[in-house]
């Protein structure tokens, strides 16, 4: 399948520029950010199954974030805006969703505000590690923490259903705490790795 969508994106007569931002792993992300509205349908306090298939959705959006990452490396299809987009597109779903849950009661606002903030704190750090010539790993934390966010808003967003036997908004909560963890350890970490190359100047 990778190999006939690869084809078709290289036989359409596009510029240089154009091919730089709609080759096929771009194109993945774009179509993933284009769940981002259909997250709005929260407000309408969505019934069973209308949650289902917006949590269907988000589920599909964030197994493309694997597919275009998997494309992008094995065909060697790395762009300047692929970098850009790929990691904002992930950021932007799953906060979009999380933030469209507060008002329906799905999710603690509180909680999210830490993530929001965690992530803004971060990414100014990053910034400014940039300039001043520091490269910082990503450590696991960072993935584990993605990883667990997604879990958690699959759950919540499910909410009325159960998995294997248990409420999935009760999953869902248990996930989200120790996302919650996660995003405070891997933001600590993140600082602590920011100072220590700090010093070494």
């Amino acid at each position: 399948m990778t190999h006939f969508l690869k084809d078709f994106f290289h036989r359409l007569k596009t510029s240089k520029g154009t091919a730089q931002v709609f080759n096929l792993p771009n194109s993945i992300t774009l179509i993933r950010l284009a769940v981002i509205p259909v997250l709005f349908l929260l407000l309408l306090s969505p019934g069973r199954i209308l949650s289902m298939i917006i949590a269907v959705l988000f589920i599909i959006a964030a197994i493309t974030d694997l597919i275009d990452g998997y494309v992008a490396r094995k065909y060697n299809i790395v762009t300047t805006m692929g970098k850009f987009l790929d990691p904002i597109a992930d950021k932007l779903v799953v906060t979009t969703a999380m933030i469209m849950l507060i008002p329906i009661g799905r999710i603690p606002a509180w909680i999210v505000a830490i993530i929001i903030m965690r992530d803004l704190l971060v990414d100014g750090l990053r910034s400014i590690a940039s300039a001043d010539g520091l490269v910082i790993d990503a450590s696991r934390l960072g993935k584990q923490k993605t990883l667990c966010q997604i879990v958690a808003v699959s759950a919540l967003l499910i909410h009325y259903d159960t998995v294997f036997g248990i409420n999935a908004h009760a999953v869902g909560m248990v996930v989200l705490y120790l996302a919650l963890v996660l995003t405070v350890w891997s933001g600590a970490d993140y600082f602590m790795k920011f100072y220590k190359q700090k010093n070494r100047e």
